[in-house]
């Protein structure tokens, strides 16, 4: 019989009594067989299912054994059963599979749960992974506050344009940079444009930290609709956005970062510079980023002086100027019409207004001033460089990085923008000057019919002579096109222009006494009267103030010659007062007087007119005196300027102030020195008078004003001038030829023979047209004024025997009043018979082995040995060697 049927099993019980049997079965030695002896699957359960060690609570021997087997035959069924039940029995303490589940750490899927309600989560369950959720959010928040730090405003933040004022005040352009902005302190906004973007945008800004969540949350939903999302943001993360973040794009993880940052702005950084950086580093469309670049590009005024609904239209235009410019922008949108755009702008405008007035930030009656939209600008390009106004920004920026030591501006620093530069040009007069020059091009330059007119160019400049200031420049056709501003820098000889320079060194030093030694001669001097007489002799051979010969370094004299060949006064002497010398332009009595008076004192009277050193050349050479130099038609101006002047030389400028965010940082003084005395000054202005009223410079009488000036024409008519002056505006044009290919290093300067359908071009042609045309509307509106009457001055040297008047014979005359005709410029004249030689002091005698000066201003002759190209005006070399201006080298 077996043990099964001998003692049937016993039913199971919970509570102590089971405890009892468990410790029974156990003191009687006897084990439960292993569950892997069994073969039953219940083996899969492992040692967790019944507890440590793995074995099966038991009566102890064979019985155990016996419910064990009976147990596993119910299946799997009886495991699933309630916690606390036996296979049979009543409740018990927790015991089985059941029991256990209680202590996982995560009850899921739930135990003790049938069907669906297993995968629902209990509350406990719910509340703790959301605590732990948020938990988790905080720290990783706290972590990215504590390691997030406040980025550098971005480069691109700050780029700023430098923006250029008209003397008048009004903006000329802005530009430098690729961004046109120019930032401003937060005193130079004005309020209502602070209170105008916090009541439309963010009217909590000076009590919230930084961030909006309900904000953030409207923007991702209008994003999703595809709204506008200017509002999703708080001003402080719209300016984090602006100015400090790189990476624009709309990602999960840029948004945190933004967040991050906003937060920590906010805490750390003052409101007032937040706003301030904001409205300085948003864009308001028209290429304007900033408030102040966004005032001009659409009221044409400075921030500071908008009023309260422009100030509302602005902040409107953040919202997206695509949609809000009066102006419409239908290249972008179809839908962005100037009418639907109009339509937008007014009720944002107002929508603005209405709020300013309910947080209290604008007065009802205020508020109704504004009903309609401001009046705006026509749009247009903020960084036009074209025609004349590259030159004159090119001009500014010059005399700015010159004056560093003044201004404070490095080229660097003005390169990276911010500056407000107001300059001396009158808008008016640079139109009037670049009309004038263009009326003379379009009606005389034909390069498509003519070869001779090709390569053509003009410059030319206007100085106040009560202030130094440059009024009026042109530089060339098109600044974009043509890099080199003629009124700067060209390298063209200045001729004849440069007389009125040796005349007033004679009436300042005076001449040499001949009769002394150099030493005492340089103390002994005669101040010279505009009567005193010079040999006007073509061909003159020219001597030293002592009598001698004057050689060059090869032992060769020197033969001045006239322009055309031409002889004046009358045989055998030739002489000729200083006054109708001037007002012919001849050259031998000059080149003759500037030896007698001193090259050097004649520079010295050049300098302190105000032309530069650097623009001087062949200084040791008789031509010096009729202008183998070549200083720009700005410093020739201004140096005509301080005849006009009485005297008081003032050098040119072009910047009157220059101001950025920290206020004005340079504001310009006049210095004045007295060049000459008003005695000098005034005696050469009545000579120049002459040239004007009936000399070579007839072309240019302005009819009711009193007009002083002189005619330039330069050896192997290469370049052509007039320079001249009222007593309130001089003004000097140059007219020349030249290859301007900018690749090469050295320019050429061509011959004008033919120029214009002309046969020679001279200063009384073109360039005194181009004078009068311009003059005539530059002096519009101005009181006429005289000269002063001149003084007597010097003495008459040279006036026994007195000579005849000789015949008036106008620049461009080519018949000579000498007995035979002269060889021509470029041939060697035979040497004279013995009854051509003059008395010694004017050394008229021309002797074999001499050589012919230059022609009419300029240089020497075809065949006369020049000065080296270092020490002269040579045609061939760079941009003139310091014609420069400010005295630069240009080359």
């Amino acid at each position: 019989m077996s043990e099964h049927r001998r003692k049937p099993p016993q039913p199971q019980e919970g509570g102590r009594a089971a405890a009892r049997r468990g410790q029974s079965g156990s003191s009687s030695g006897r084990r439960a067989a292993p569950r892997g002896a069994t073969g039953s699957p219940a083996d899969s359960y492992g040692s967790g299912f019944y507890g440590p060690g793995g074995e099966e609570p038991s009566s102890g021997g064979r019985a155990g054994a016996r419910r064990t087997a009976q147990r596993n035959v119910g299946g799997r069924r009886r495991a699933a059963e309630p916690a606390g039940r036996g296979p049979s029995g009543p409740p018990g303490r927790g015991r089985g599979r059941s029991g256990s589940a209680r202590n996982r750490l995560i009850d899921y899927p739930r135990a003790g749960k049938y069907g669906w309600q297993r995968w629902v989560p209990s509350w406990k369950l719910v509340t703790g992974l959301f605590l732990g959720f948020m938990g988790s959010l905080v720290a990783v928040a706290g972590v990215g506050y504590a390691m997030v730090a406040v980025p550098k405003v971005d480069e691109t933040a700050t780029a700023q344009n430098n923006v250029y004022y008209w003397r008048d005040g009004s903006q000329m352009v802005a530009t430098g940079g690729e961004t046109n902005r120019q930032i401003i302190d937060l005193s130079q906004i004005p309020e209502a444009m602070r209170w105008a973007v916090i009541s439309q945008e963010n009217k909590t800004f000076y009590d919230d930290s930084g961030i909006d969540p309900k904000g953030i949350a409207r923007a991702v939903f209008n994003m999703a609709r595809g709204g506008q999302t200017q509002g999703g943001s708080t001003i402080t993360q719209q300016y984090v956005k602006n100015a400090m973040l790189n990476d624009q794009s709309q990602t999960i993880s840029r948004k945190f970062k933004e967040i991050f940052v906003s937060i920590k702005v906010g805490a750390e950084e003052d409101k007032d510079d937040i706003i301030e950086g904001y409205l300085n580093s948003a864009y308001y469309g028209r290429n304007a980023y900033g408030i102040q670049a966004a005032a001009r590009a659409y009221f044409d005024k400075d921030a500071i002086d908008l009023n309260e609904g422009e100030c509302a239209f602005l902040a409107a235009t953040l919202k997206g100027a695509t949609y809000y410019d009066p102006a419409g922008a239908t290249s972008i949108d179809p839908a962005a019409t100037p009418e639907n755009n109009r339509k937008r702008a007014l009720a944002q405008m107002q929508d603005t207004l209405d709020k300013m007035v309910e947080y209290k930030h604008l007065d009802a009656s205020k508020r109704a001033r504004y009903a309609t939209l401001p009046k705006l600008e026509n749009p247009r390009s903020n960084t036009q460089l074209s025609g004349q106004t590259g030159y004159l920004v090119d001009l500014a920026n010059s005399y700015v990085i010159t004056h560093s030591k003044e201004t404070g501006i490095t080229q660097q620093k003005l390169q990276q923008g911010g500056y407000s530069i107001y300059t001396t040009f009158d808008r008016n007069k640079v139109t009037e000057l670049e009309t004038a020059v263009t009326k003379v091009r379009k009606a005389n330059i034909k390069p498509e019919q003519r070869p001779e007119d090709t390569h053509v160019q003009f410059g030319g400049a206007s100085v106040n002579p009560a202030t130094g200031a440059i009024e009026a420049i042109y530089g060339g056709e098109d600044a974009t096109k043509h890099f080199t501003n003629n009124a700067d820098q060209t390298g063209a000889q200045v001729g004849s222009t440069f007389k009125p320079f040796v005349l007033a060194a004679a009436m300042t030093w005076g001449v040499r006494d001949k009769d002394l030694g150099s030493s005492q001669a340089q103390d002994e001097r005669t101040i010279v009267s505009p009567k005193s007489l010079f040999s006007g002799k073509n061909k003159l051979k020219i001597k030293n103030y002592d009598g001698t010969i004057w050689k060059n370094e090869k032992g060769e004299e020197w033969l001045q010659t006239n322009d055309g060949q031409k002889s004046y006064g009358t045989p055998p002497n030739f002489k000729i007062d200083l006054r109708e010398a001037m007002r012919e332009s001849v050259n031998s009595a000059f080149v003759q007087l500037g030896m007698d008076v001193g090259l050097d004192k004649v520079k010295g009277a050049a300098e302190g007119a105000g032309l530069k050193p650097s623009s001087l050349t062949g200084s040791t050479f008789p031509s010096f005196s009729i202008g183998i130099s070549d200083p720009s038609a700005i410093r020739m101006a201004g140096s005509y300027a301080t005849f006009a002047a009485s005297g008081k030389q003032r050098d040119p400028y072009s910047v009157q102030k220059v101001t950025s965010q920290d206020g004005v940082i340079y504001t310009h003084k006049t210095e004045t020195n007295e060049a000459f005395t008003s005695k000098v000054a005034d005696n050469v202005t009545d000579i120049l008078k002459t040239v004007v009223e009936k000399g070579t410079g007839t072309a240019a009488q302005l009819p009711g004003r009193e007009v002083a000036g002189k005619t330039g024409t330069t050896d192997g008519n290469k370049s052509a001038w007039f320079v001249g002056y009222t007593p309130q505006l001089s003004t000097a044009i140059t007219m020349f030829r030249y290859d301007d290919d900018e690749t090469k290093k050295n320019r050429t300067f061509l011959e004008m023979f033919g120029t214009g359908g002309q046969k020679k071009i001279h200063g009384a042609s073109f360039p005194a047209e181009i004078w009068h045309d311009y003059m005539a509307e530059a002096m519009k509106g101005l009181p006429k004024k005289g000269f002063p009457e001149p003084e007597p001055i010097g003495e008459v040297l040279n006036e026994d025997p007195l000579p005849s008047p000789s015949p008036s014979i106008t620049e461009s005359e080519e018949a000579s009043p000498s007995p035979s005709p002269s060889p021509s410029e470029s041939e060697p004249e035979p040497s004279p018979s013995p009854s051509d030689s003059c008395n010694s002091f004017f050394g008229c005698d021309d002797t074999s082995g001499g050589v012919n000066g230059g022609g009419n201003n300029g240089g020497t002759g075809e065949t006369s040995p020049s000065p080296s190209p270092s020490d002269t005006g040579d045609d061939t070399r760079g941009n003139g060697n310091g014609g420069n201006f400010f005295g630069g080298s240009s080359g």
